[in-house]
C-alpha cells in the first residue's frame, strides 16, 4: 500500500456514542494490516473504564483497544488527558498517565490551557514515530458551551491543522439533522476541515437511504464517505456506557449493582458473552432479583457508592443471598466495600471521613493519594476448605490493578490469587465471599471457569475473550474497508 495521505486524521461525532471509538479502531486495524505504522490518539477522554500502559500509566480503555487494533502496546501518549468523574461536578485529572489533581468542572476549564500543552507534546512524539495518527474526538464539536479552550475536538484539529471525518449514528434517528445541525454550529474554518461524513449503524435497504444521502451532499457540499452496517455481537471494550445485555432465562444468573460511579465494568465482558451466564446490571429504581452470584464492581468514589448501595437495599439483599448459599465477589472498590470500614482521612475521593462498610470480610481500607497502577499475572490459590469441593488452585489469571487505597486485616491471610509470589485478595472463612483488587479476573478462560464453578455453575465452558476481541476488530475493519479506499482516493485527489 502507498503511504496514507493524512499524517493526522481526526474522527469526530455528532453525539456521544456515535461510533468514534470503533471507527478509529477499524482504521487502525486496516492501516496496520496494510503495513502503515499507525497509532491511535484521543487528546482528552472522560471515562471510568481505564487500562494500565506499558510505561506504567493510565489511559482510557478504548485507547487500549485501539492500540491492540494497531498492533501496539498501550502507551500514555495515546490518551494524554484522562478525566475520571468522582461526582457530578468534579473529576480526577490524569495527565500523561499520572494523577495531577482533583478538580471541579470550572477549575478544569481554566486548566485546559495547561492540558493542551500535554496533548500537543504527545501528538508531536507520535507524529515523529508513526506514519499516521488516527485521532478520536470526545462528545461533539457542536457543544457550544465547551468551545472556549477546547482541546478535545475542533480546538485540537485547528491547533494541529488536520482534516476531520464527522460520524453520526442513524440507529438513533435524526441522522441528517445531526449532521447538518453540527455543521451549522461550527465556524467557517472548522466546517472546511470536515472532509466527509460517515453514517454508522445502518440496517435496512440502502436504496431507501440513497435519496437522503444525495440531499445531504447537495445541502452541505460534503461527500458521504461510507455507510457502515449495524454489527451485532461485537466484543469490544466500551469507553464508558454499560453495554446492553441480552437476558437468557434459566441460566446461571450474575447480578451487578450499577452504582453511580461504577468503574471498569469491562471486567464483566467475558460474562456477558458466556453462553451459560445471565448477566444483569441492576440500576437505581429496579428491584433486586434473585441470583446465583453477586459481584460488586469497582468504583471511582467508594464511600459515595457504598452509601448508594446501602440506601438502595443491597445489604439486606446480599445477606439474604448468602443465607441461601449464594456467592459474592468484590472487585477493587467493591472489595473495599466488603470490609468493615473505608477510611478517607485526606479526602482523596471526596469529603474526608470514614464510612462503615458491609462487614462481610475482616479487613479495613485506608484511601491514599498514591495510586497503584500495574499489570499482573499469577494463579488462583483458594485456601484449602474455602471453596467446598471445587479445586480452583493453579488456574492462570491475569489483569491489572488501578486503585488508591491500602487494605489490611485478618481476611488477607486467605488470599484468592498468588501474584508475583505474594498473596492477593481475600476469601471469607465460610468460602462464600471473595474480594480482589484485580481487574480483568474473568479475562483468562481458566480462571473465569474456576470462579464460576466456585460460584455454583455446573459447566466447564470457557470464553476466549482475546479471540472474541480480535475477531470483532477484524469485523469492524472489514466493514470500514470501503471508507479507507475512499480516503485514499480523497488524498490522491487533493494532491492533483
Amino acid at each position: 500500500m502507498s503511504g496514507f495521505p493524512f499524517p493526522t486524521l481526526m474522527v469526530q461525532g455528532t453525539t456521544s456514542d456515535a461510533g468514534k471509538t470503533t471507527l478509529v479502531a477499524a482504521l487502525c486495524r486496516l492501516l496496520h494490516r496494510r503495513g502503515v505504522r499507525v497509532a491511535p490518539f484521543k487528546p482528552q477522554n472522560m471515562a471510568l473504564n481505564s487500562a494500565v500502559t506499558r510505561d506504567g500509566g493510565e489511559i482510557g480503555r478504548a485507547q487500549a483497544l485501539q492500540a491492540l487494533a494497531a498492533g501496539l502496546e498501550p502507551h500514555t501518549d495515546f490518551n494524554p488527558v484522562l478525566l475520571k468523574p468522582s461526582s457530578d461536578t468534579g473529576a480526577q485529572v490524569i495527565i500523561h498517565g499520572r494523577v495531577r489533581a482533583d478538580m471541579s468542572a470550572r477549575d478544569y476549564h481554566r486548566y485546559k490551557t495547561v492540558a493542551m500543552e500535554a496533548v500537543l507534546e504527545s501528538h508531536t512524539r507520535l507524529r515523529a514515530q508513526y506514519d499516521a495518527v488516527i485521532v478520536e474526538g470526545a462528545g461533539s464539536p457542536a457543544e457550544i458551551n465547551l468551545r472556549a479552550r477546547d482541546i478535545a475536538n475542533m480546538g485540537f484539529a485547528e491547533a494541529v491543522d488536520c482534516p476531520v471525518i464527522l460520524v453520526a449514528d442513524i440507529d438513533r434517528g435524526g441522522v441528517f439533522a445531526h449532521l447538518v445541525g453540527t455543521l451549522a454550529c461550527l465556524s467557517p474554518s472548522e466546517r472546511a476541515r470536515i472532509v466527509g461524513f460517515v453514517i454508522n449503524r445502518f440496517r435496512g435497504d440502502i436504496k431507501l437511504l440513497e435519496p437522503g444521502l444525495e440531499w445531504l451532499e447537495r445541502e452541505t457540499g460534503k461527500p458521504v464517505l461510507a455507510v457502515l452496517p449495524y454489527l451485532h455481537g461485537l466484543y469490544l471494550d466500551a469507553e464508558d456506557a454499560v453495554q446492553s445485555v441480552s437476558r437468557r432465562e434459566g441460566k446461571f444468573r450474575v447480578l451487578v449493582p450499577s452504582y453511580p460511579r461504577m468503574s471498569n465494568h469491562t471486567d464483566f465482558d467475558p460474562l456477558r458473552f458466556h453462553p451459560d451466564v445471565d448477566l444483569r446490571f441492576v440500576r437505581e429504581g429496579q428491584p433486586i432479583p434473585g441470583g446465583d452470584l453477586i459481584v460488586l464492581p469497582g468504583s471511582k468514589n467508594t464511600r459515595a457508592d457504598l452509601d448508594w448501595l446501602c440506601r438502595h437495599g443491597w445489604l439486606p439483599a446480599i445477606l439474604r443471598h448468602l443465607r441461601y448459599g449464594g456467592k459474592v465477589i468484590g472487585i477493587c472498590g467493591g472489595f473495599q466495600m466488603l470490609g468493615r470500614f473505608v477510611d478517607d482521612p485526606d479526602g482523596v475521593e471526596a469529603v474526608a471521613g470514614r464510612s462503615e462498610a458491609l462487614g462481610l470480610l475482616d479487613l479495613e481500607t485506608v484511601l491514599t493519594r498514591e495510586k497503584r497502577l500495574t499489570r499482573v499475572s499469577g494463579r488462583c490459590v483458594f485456601s484449602p476448605g474455602a471453596v467446598d469441593s471445587v479445586d480452583a488452585a493453579g488456574a492462570a489469571v491475569s489483569g491489572y490493578e488501578i486503585h488508591m487505597g491500602v487494605s489490611s486485616g485478618a481476611a488477607l491471610a486467605r488470599p484468592v490469587f498468588e501474584i508475583d509470589g505474594r498473596g492477593e485478595g481475600a476469601v471469607s472463612e465460610d468460602g462464600q465471599i471473595l474480594g480482589t483488587y484485580l481487574h480483568g479476573l474473568f479475562d483468562e478462560g481458566a480462571s473465569c471457569a474456576a470462579l464460576l464453578r466456585w460460584a455454583g455453575l455446573d459447566s466447564d465452558q470457557e470464553v476466549d475473550s482475546r479471540a472474541l476481541r480480535e475477531a470483532s476488530l477484524d469485523r469492524i475493519a472489514e466493514a470500514a474497508s470501503p471508507l479507507l479506499d475512499k480516503l485514499m482516493a480523497l488524498g490522491v485527489a487533493s494532491r492533483l
